[in-house]
C-alpha cells in the first residue's frame, strides 16, 4: 500500500476510535427527562381548589421562581385552551405597577392561571374593589392578595408627599401608612430611608386588606362565609422572594 493509502486508513481508523468513544460516553448519561408543559386552570380544578390550597400553589410558585427551577409551559397553547374555553384563576392580585413586580413571573404561573389589578402603591379604588368583586363572585376565585414590595417608587412619593399632577391623590391614598409607621433606623421619615420606606410599603399592605373588606361588602360576606380568603404579602424586589402576612 502507498503512503497516501495508508494516511488514508489511519484518518479512517481515528474516525472509527472517535465514534466508539463518543457512543461509550453517550451509553453512560442518564436518559434525560422531556418536560411535560403545566396544563391551564379548568372549571374542575379551579372548583377543586380551596383559598389555602391556591396560597400553598403561589407560595411554590415564588419558591421556584426564586431558585430558577421555573416549570415549563407552553404559552401559545394556553393562549389556544383559554381562549376557547374561557378563564378559570386560582388567585386574584393587586400589586404594584413596579417592573419587578409582575405577579404571574414571581409567582410562575401561565396565562389564565391569575387575574391581575396593577396600580401604583397597591391600593384599592371602586374600579379595583368591582374587579375584584368579579374575580371572585362571578368567576369564582377564592383567594385574594394585596401585593406590595420593598422600593417602592409610589411609597416614597408618599413618604415626601410629592406633587405632581394625578400622582398628587394617588400618593394621598398611601400617606395613612406613612403617619401609622413608626420610625425606623432613626428619625428620617423621608425616601432617603430605604428602611423606613419598606416599613411603610408593609403598612400599607395592612391597611390595604383592611380598607378592602371596609369597602366591598360582596367581598366582606364572602369571606365571613369562609368562601374567599383575603391576604397581605411583600416581594423582595432585590431577591424575588415574596413573604406572605
Amino acid at each position: 500500500m502507498n503512503k497516501k493509502g495508508m494516511q488514508h486508513l489511519s484518518l479512517m481508523k481515528f474516525a472509527t476510535l472517535l465514534l466508539a468513544a463518543a457512543l461509550a460516553g453517550c451509553a453512560h448519561q442518564p436518559a434525560r427527562q422531556v418536560a411535560t408543559a403545566t396544563p391551564v386552570m379548568t372549571k374542575a380544578r379551579q372548583d377543586a381548589i380551596s383559598a389555602d390550597q391556591a396560597l400553598q400553589i403561589l407560595k411554590d410558585g415564588n419558591v421556584r421562581f426564586v431558585s430558577g427551577n421555573i416549570e415549563t409551559r407552553d404559552l401559545p397553547m394556553q393562549t389556544k385552551a383559554t381562549g376557547r374555553d374561557g378563564q378559570y384563576p386560582l388567585a386574584s392580585v393587586v400589586s404594584c405597577i413596579d417592573s419587578r413586580a409582575d405577579p404571574a413571573l414571581v409567582f410562575d404561573q401561565g396565562i389564565g392561571d391569575l387575574f391581575v389589578a396593577r396600580v401604583a402603591g397597591n391600593v384599592v379604588n371602586p374600579d379595583i374593589l368591582g374587579s375584584l368583586e368579579y374575580a371572585s363572585a362571578v368567576a369564582g376565585t377564592k383567594l385574594i392578595v394585596i401585593l406590595g414590595h420593598t422600593h417602592c417608587g409610589a411609597v416614597k412619593g408618599a413618604c415626601d408627599s410629592a406633587v405632581l399632577g394625578n400622582l398628587t391623590q394617588l400618593v394621598d391614598k398611601i400617606r395613612p401608612a406613612v403617619n401609622a409607621t413608626p420610625d425606623k433606623r432613626g428619625g428620617d421619615r423621608s425616601s432617603k430611608n430605604h428602611h423606613f420606606v419598606d416599613a411603610v410599603a408593609e403598612t400599607n399592605v395592612h391597611l390595604t386588606v383592611k380598607e378592602l373588606l371596609a369597602k366591598s361588602a360582596v367581598l366582606r360576606q364572602m369571606v365571613e362565609k369562609g368562601q374567599v380568603k383575603v391576604v397581605g404579602a411583600m416581594l423582595d424586589v432585590e431577591t424575588g422572594e415574596v413573604r406572605f402576612h
